[in-house]
């Protein structure tokens, strides 16, 4: 077996991997709005989606000749010189889709392909022209310059398009359906729903009639020359068809509308997008076929690449195959579609980004902007706006899971029909863009569009925003540079530049796993604060209960972990107390938001009880700022270098440790395992900590006289003592709060289990 023969092997060997990593940033395309809106179970939803990229990939032939000579001019390379171009937009794509992957942000294949395809092709042309002696200058005539910067521009502008577009057209359909829209759905959705699935339909015949080998020639034609005899058709039969669901049966056309979306946009996922996972590799086989078919295979150019081509059915069946795999069992596929859903869910919730100068910036400015237009509508037509936009009294609809969605089917069918439409538009004008691109900021205008983003969440959701579409540059950038990078090391270093890099990338995959292992571990820790189980008064009661207990006793392992790292000058033990310190904070944030949920959900008559149990957050929220105060002060004293603590003042704080460990761990026992608790026994050991500490007190008084405790030490002890003291008051204040909080033999009254609205969702998000 020779060295291009191994090549090859390794070109489908990344081939298959790139499908993996691919479909996990993908898939966030045509499974936003689906899972977003609880629109059916996980599996309903995952069945559609796979079915329709199975029909996808049978429609993809076309898309094929992209990596062949959509960048490059192929008749200026050789095989072995397409090979090190090939094998190096391999190794970076893994490399680059995995990084997006980890961290959950959506990015194109796309642009990472085409990107990854010009800068390896722009290394290996200069280099070619370096060896011949020739000017750079003609590099231009190796690269497909023309079709590299109308797909530059293409992107730009679908960009700002879809986010308008899906900011107007969600602001019209709220205008029309309002948020309680189950009755005006009965009126009107017909037509409506015709419409949408008419431009759905449309974006089905364009997107996969134009790649699909087994359709005639004739056939495309007529679908092109008769646009308005099929959208005109297809309205009237779906107008049509939803009337008759709506009349005759009770079941909701907007979940039918969305689900034929998922599987329309699932289709153009695969039919559009697998030519950047495999067509590389297909392209590579095709160069190595043609080269060896002629006298001088190293020597010989490859213009017969410029010919057109047709995918092998059974090639592509079994790529498909592998992206439905993928997509049931891929988890990055879940974080990276949990980002989009929760940047554009209606209610307010934890956010995941970090607010910005730059948010705070572009938030004040547009509050700005939409008060000042405001003002130009008359008074009545504002009264008429802020009355179909009213949320007051709205109650949102559990999913077919039981849950609440992120946003409802109105939304979600404005996210799919106005996608679908505008890429269905750029593609019958042959305009390049990126499906990602179009679907996320079709997302994120509708989100703006329908008040999701209030003024406690703006900042923060408009932070992700920029974080994800500044990625998209920073894809285009790094897909350009690493690939060209990789293509310099193969053409000189030969296999053994192909051994390095591929080491190296698979280290850094290795490390991204275990982060990703970690943020999700994290993520699903959070899961365990779920009120789904709330039936009645007292299971609230008892839920919440057992979930402060959880979070005292990761206190108590807080508290243990940065004394210890602290008395022994150990900076890596006091960050990894620092991370476990902002999951508590997390959770203590997550559990107050359960109260202010239960407590609408209960509608206790009896003040003082509801009063008991609200008071639940200002103690939990004490206990947190005091953990963190313990934590970060150590970490800051042993980080800047400062001198340990005094052996006696070490053995002190260690019995203050032990015995505010010992508390909060009897009290999340009790908690936890709904044992009665002995409050009196508890609240006699804070009593015996506070004489501890007051002893200790006077003792570091005596060190300060005497000048043994210098100031910054002196400031630490009494404030890691009184920190741990405080915790542990608190603590037993949480248990004395659920001791009493439901009186002994009340009745349990049913509730139904659905937040208000604007409530946060209590989950990891």
């Amino acid at each position: 077996m020779d060295f291009f023969q191994i090549a090859l092997l390794l070109l489908f060997g990344l081939a298959l991997s790139d499908l993996i990593v691919g479909v996990s940033n993908d898939a966030v395309n045509f499974l936003n709005s689906s899972i977003g809106s609880r629109v059916a179970s996980r599996n309903v939803i995952m069945i559609v989606a796979s079915l329709g990229m199975l029909a996808g990939v049978t429609f993809s032939s076309g898309m094929m000749e992209v990596a062949r000579k959509g960048i490059f001019n192929p008749q200026f390379f050789t095989m072995p010189e397409l090979m090190t171009v090939f094998l190096a937009v391999m190794l970076t794509d893994i490399l680059l889709l995995d990084l997006y992957n980890t961290f959950g942000l959506p990015t194109s294949t796309t642009v990472s392909i085409v990107f990854e395809l010009l800068g390896a092709a722009v290394a290996v042309s200069l280099l070619k022209l370096y060896e011949a002696g020739d000017s750079f200058a003609r590099v231009v005539e190796y690269i497909n310059t023309g079709k590299a910067l109308a797909i530059i521009f293409g992107i730009l502008l679908s960009v700002v398009v879809a986010f308008v577009a899906g900011a107007v057209i969600q602001f019209v359909s709220r205008i029309v359906f309002t948020f309680d829209y189950q009755k005006r759905i009965r009126r009107y959705g017909a037509v409506c729903g015709g419409a949408g699935l008419a431009s759905i339909t449309y974006f089905i015949l364009i997107k996969g009639a134009k790649g699909a080998s087994f359709i005639p020639r004739e056939n495309l034609d007529w679908i092109k020359g008769h646009t308005s005899v099929i959208l005109v058709g297809s309205f009237l039969a779906s107008a049509l068809f939803l009337q008759v669901l709506l009349s005759v049966t009770r079941i909701n056309i907007l979940k039918f509308i969305v689900l034929v979306g998922t599987f329309a946009l699932a289709m153009a996922f695969a039919a559009n997008d697998l030519v950047n996972f495999i067509g590389v590799p297909l392209a590579g086989l095709s160069a190595y076929q043609e080269a060896f078919a002629t006298g001088d295979p190293l020597r010989t150019t490859m213009e017969a690449l410029t010919r057109p081509v047709h995918g092998n059915t059974l090639v592509l069946l079994f790529a498909g195959i592998v992206m439905v795999i993928t997509l049931w069992i891929s988890r990055k596929a879940r974080s990276v579609t949990a980002t989009t859903v929760q940047l554009g869910r209606q209610d307010e919730g934890f956010e995941r980004f970090e607010s910005t100068v730059l948010s705070q910036t572009i938030v004040r400015l547009v509050s700005t902007l939409f008060d000042t237009i405001g003002r130009l509508f008359p008074k009545p037509f504002r009264r008429v706006v802020n009355r179909r936009f009213d949320r007051s009294e709205h109650r949102p609809t559990p999913g077919t899971e039981g849950e609440v969605p992120s946003f409802d089917l109105i939304r979600a069918a404005v996210n799919l029909i106005v996608a679908s439409a505008l890429i269905s538009l750029a593609t019958s004008f042959k305009l390049p863009l990126s499906t990602t691109y179009v679907t996320f900021m079709v997302a994120m205008g509708a989100s703006l569009s329908d008040q999701a983003w209030g003024r406690d969440s703006a900042v923060y959701r408009v932070s992700g925003v920029l974080t994800v579409v500044g990625g998209w540059f920073f894809t285009a950038m790094m897909a350009f540079t690493v690939s060209s990078i990789f293509a310099t090391i193969i053409f000189f270093g030969g296999s053994w530049g192909i051994i390095g890099i591929t080491l190296l990338i698979g280290f850094l995959i290795y490390r991204n796993h275990r982060i990703h292992r970690k943020r999700a571990e994290v993520e699903d820790s959070a899961e365990v604060f779920n009120l789904r189980k709330i039936k009645h008064s007292r299971s609230a009661s008892e839920i919440t209960s057992r979930h402060a207990g959880i979070l005292l006793a990761e206190v108590a392992k807080v508290i243990d972990l940065s004394f210890d790292g602290l008395f022994k000058q150990d900076r890596s033990v006091l960050k990894e107390a620092r991370e476990k310190q902002r999951r508590v904070q997390r959770w203590s944030n997550i559990i107050a938001a359960n109260v202010f949920k239960v407590f609408r959900l209960l509608k206790w008559e009896a003040i003082q009880d509801s009063r008991r149990y609200a008071h639940t957050i200002s103690t939990l929220q004490e206990i947190s700022e005091s953990l963190r105060d313990i934590v970060v002060r150590s970490h800051l004293h042993v980080a800047n270098n400062h001198s340990g603590l005094l052996p006696e003042q070490i053995v002190e704080l260690g019995k203050v440790r032990d015995n505010v460990c010992e508390i909060l761990e009897r009290t999340s026992r009790n908690m936890r395992r709904g044992e009665c608790p002995d409050c009196s026994e508890i609240s006699s050991r804070n009593r015996e900590m506070r004489m501890l500490v007051d002893e200790f007190d006077e003792n570091q008084v005596l060190r300060i006289q005497d000048n043994t405790s210098k100031t910054r030490l002196s400031i630490l002890f009494y404030s890691l003592a009184w920190d741990a003291l405080k915790i542990a008051e608190n603590a037993t204040h949480v248990l004395e709060v659920f001791e009493d909080s439901i009186p002994t033999g009340e009745p349990a009254r049913e509730i139904e289990n659905t937040p208000a609205q604007g409530e946060p969702e209590p989950s990891a998000s």
